[in-house]
């Protein structure tokens, strides 16, 4: 674990991860036989995938510290089976660290460090939306905790491999070439964390100082405001409730941010079906399968609601319009000329290109 921060927050991040921690669901019930066999085939499928990812995507990560090359035989990162709640409270460290700074900022514009009721509100806040998000993650590859760790969700994975009816080690094989493509990605480009890191503090930074202007008007504009933007959020006209309290440049900069995470996402996406049926012969019904279960089968209406109100429709696009845009670039300079996205920060596509990869091509390849 990090050592806390001494400078100003804007949230409790550890009474955030108490929270977290306290109201994830356990998830599904399984004998102990059943559930060490779980754990043990995650962490075989995590160590298998490697080879398959390296192999598919033609990459190799970046010499290491201390190393002229990096050790084929070794790990792309350490790879962590959690239960949700773990999971929950690990995210709380993430967010801590991409908020470090953040609280300076606050204190600066609103004459005063952020108070403790408030920080306990933020804690409660996050707390709560990360339990509620600990039930519908299978794995994150996540960069902000020392050199990365992978962390695989092992209730969820049992959950959705009940609900989808497929082979076992298919799904847990295929799940863990996702997480480690996303752990390849960062290790091929170690400025990757950085330069997303910087660009996100920047971006918060930028909205700290406008929610402070909020903070300044009367009550009543708050509440038109606020309430717009559940309502817009809700009809499918935003990404998140956020999205209508940013400034245009904010909304510029937020694009090119989520448009490096549909990268990152589609890339990963295309990946895992790259290797194909000889490493995971049932790979077409596990996507056929999952896709309907992204499109929301079988969920009621509480739970539509709720993963507009997160943002969660947004995150699924990410997936879908990262996909088409790593096609197509594959279509035109194959997948090694893909693979230049990665050589350094100006190469990433931005959210015009993200739609348009002829763009994209024209403006790296020539």
């Amino acid at each position: 674990m990090t050592q806390a921060s001494t400078a100003p927050q804007i949230v409790d991040w550890s009474a955030a991860a108490q929270i977290a921690g306290r109201l994830a669901a356990p998830g599904p019930q399984a004998p102990r036989d059943e559930l060490d066999s779980l754990v043990s085939g995650l962490r075989t499928a995590a160590g298998d995938a490697v080879g398959h990812v390296l192999e598919t995507t033609r990459m190799l990560p970046a010499p290491r510290e201390g190393l002229a090359a990096w050790d084929d035989g070794g790990p792309l990162s350490p790879v962590v089976i959690v239960d949700r709640a773990t999971w929950a409270r690990a995210n709380t460290q993430s967010m801590a660290a991409m908020t470090d700074g953040i609280g300076a900022v606050v204190a600066e514009v609103s004459k005063g460090a952020t108070s403790p009721g408030a920080q306990m509100a933020g804690a409660a806040e996050i707390g709560a939306v990360l339990a509620l998000l600990s039930g519908r993650v299978l794995g994150q590859f996540d960069p902000y905790s020392g050199p990365g760790r992978l962390l695989l969700v092992a209730p969820n994975v049992l959950q959705a491999e009940q609900a989808l009816r497929v082979p076992v080690r298919d799904f847990r094989l295929w799940v863990c070439l996702h997480e480690q493509t996303h752990a390849l990605q960062f290790a091929a480009a170690p400025w990757l964390a950085g330069h997303l890191g910087d660009r996100t503090q920047g971006l918060i930074a930028g909205m700290a100082r406008t929610s402070a202007e909020l903070a300044k008007a009367r009550f009543d504009k708050k509440v038109v405001a606020i309430g717009r933007n559940v309502l817009a959020t809700l009809r499918g006209e935003g990404g998140t409730i956020m999205d209508g309290m940013l400034t245009h440049e904010q909304k510029d900069e937020l694009a090119d941010i989520t448009a490096v995470m549909a990268l990152l996402e589609g890339h990963a996406d295309v990946m895992m079906d790259a290797v194909g049926p000889r490493v995971v012969p049932s790979v077409r019904r596990i996507r056929a399968r999952f896709e309907r279960r992204r499109d929301g089968e079988g969920r009621n209406t509480f739970d539509v609601v709720l993963q507009k109100l997160l943002g969660m429709e947004a995150k699924l696009a990410q997936y879908r319009d990262g996909a088409v845009f790593v096609r197509a670039v594959e279509r035109t300079v194959g997948r090694d000329g893909l693979n230049a996205v990665w050589a350094a920060p100006e190469n990433l596509p931005t959210a015009r290109e993200i739609a348009d990869a002829r763009a994209w091509v024209r403006r790296v390849h020539g």
